[in-house]
């Protein structure tokens, strides 16, 4: 199972999750960090799967043809 948790970096270095999360020793988890404007960069990975639909149609193709060699 996979679920995404926000956390905040405390001064310590020590994690703190935004919500609550049941975790027991040995479980295992990655961790995504983000520096600068994190909101830019979620907004732009949660839109590249819609965007990835739309740009891969073939209209889109034709339309941009003339770019191409």
């Amino acid at each position: 199972m996979s679920r995404t948790i926000e956390a905040i970096v405390e001064e310590d270095g020590s994690l703190r999750l935004l919500e609550e999360v049941e975790l027991r020793a040995g479980d295992r988890v990655l961790v995504t960090l983000h520096w600068g404007d994190a909101d830019a960069d979620e907004t732009a990975l949660l839109s590249e799967p819609l965007l990835g639909e739309d740009w891969n149609r073939r209209e889109e193709d034709e339309a941009w043809a003339h770019f191409q060699s």
